[in-house]
């Protein structure tokens, strides 16, 4: 009987995509059988166990961060992340003991980090706690902004990846290739991949709501704190019917729900059945973060997305990808949402058509991944028995 180990999956909470990620990959595990101990890590937590950030600035390290996607206001973010990034370089040696110390405490056979920015201080904090033990990276986004983003060339990382391009990039940077390992697409929930279920009657519950039985809804959604730009963008659909998905921004939803207009619209605040409300909509507006970019296409949604300088870096190259796959539109702002609903609309079933040759199994295929890490792994005792068979 091989001995059960310890798997910790790290993440935190800028942005929400870490975080649903993590549970994503635990959700996967824990169906296919996997005889792992599952542990999620609140990096934050970790690196200030005291909360003193939280006591002095009172507020999380994250939350100006998320604010800021709250707002809209993302213009200089790029600048930002290499101040961000040469801080973590002038603490790196707090950062490895801090971590260090804790993995001496929790003794994990393997390592999984959700984020990016940290890895080769939770790399090297790991070889110097526990020695031999693998340490793997998940990419959630759908290319790496290096330098030093994701990738960490000339570590041991193993950089598991959804794209071909991100792979691609690793593989340049100096990451070599028996480290690097192709899966389809971004983690998503198994929920996803779910059929609906068997008492779900769209027309039913679209009347319910005030929407049209027939006809195209569209569903906007900015993440999970909502974003000011979905006023703007109901402002300039007032024929259009529309779910704007709000999140934990309830006066957000408020507002919209205050606004007038001529066609039916549903505010949804937070909601952990984001798949129920993206099988009543036709198509999706949003920007192009990875996670409701993929959940959206996986649902058989065409996409509106912009591209401009207050797109976030490590998002630029996903809207290349929506061209690439002929999944939908990619605007300079939303000023020009109108005319590009217009044009989706009149082609839909086209759209969705492309939409639905896209094929995402990464949840299921990243822990056949980590069976094979560990299987190599001499730190990891009766690894080998774990990784066939699932």
């Amino acid at each position: 009987m091989a001995a059960m180990l310890n798997v910790d999956l790290v993440w935190f909470n800028a942005g929400g995509g870490h975080r649903a990620a993590a549970q994503a990959l635990e959700q996967s595990i824990h169906a296919q059988g996997r005889p792992w101990r599952v542990r999620k890590v609140n990096f934050t937590e970790v690196i200030d166990p005291e909360a003193r950030w939280r006591r002095t600035v009172r507020m999380e390290p994250e939350e100006l961060y998320n604010k800021r996607l709250a707002s809209g206001f993302t213009l200089g973010l790029s600048t930002e992340l290499r101040w961000l990034q040469r801080g973590i370089r002038w603490s790196h040696s707090l950062l490895v003991e801090r971590l260090a110390r804790h993995w001496r405490a929790t003794e994990p056979d393997l390592v999984v980090s959700l984020i990016p920015n940290f890895n080769r201080a939770m790399h090297d904090a790991l070889a110097l706690a526990r020695p031999g033990v693998p340490f793997a990276t998940v990419l959630t986004d759908m290319a790496d902004h290096p330098p030093a983003f994701w990738v960490e060339p000339g570590t041991g990382q193993h950089v598991i990846a959804g794209t071909a391009h991100a792979v691609a990039q690793a593989l340049v940077a100096g990451v070599p290739a028996p480290q690097v390992h192709r899966v389809q697409g971004m983690m998503l929930r198994p929920a996803f991949h779910l059929p609906p279920p068997a008492d779900f009657d769209r027309a039913r519950l679209r009347a319910a709501l005030g929407l049209p039985v027939e006809g195209p809804v569209g569903l906007v959604l900015f993440g999970g704190a909502g974003s000011r730009t979905m006023k703007r963008i109901a402002a300039a659909l007032p024929d259009v019917p529309l779910i704007l998905m709000c999140g934990r921004n309830e006066a957000l939803a408020a507002e919209l729900r205050a606004m007038p207009t001529a066609a039916p619209r549903v505010a949804v605040g937070f909601t952990a059945d984001v798949p129920h409300w993206m099988r009543l909509a036709d198509f999706f507006i949003g920007k192009p973060g990875p996670g409701s970019l993929s959940e959206a296409v996986q649902m058989g949604l065409p996409v509106i997305v912009t591209r401009n300088a207050w797109t976030m870096p490590q998002e630029r190259w996903n809207t290349e990808w929506v061209q690439q796959q002929g999944v939908g539109l990619v605007l300079k702002g939303f000023a020009d949402v109108g005319p590009a609903v217009q044009t989706l609309v009149g082609e839909l079933p086209a759209w969705q058509a492309r939409v639905a040759k896209v094929e995402n199994r990464a949840v299921a295929q990243v822990p056949q991944v980590l069976a094979d890490i560990l299987a190599r792994s001499p730190a990891a005792p009766g690894a080998h028995c774990l990784a066939s068979s699932h």
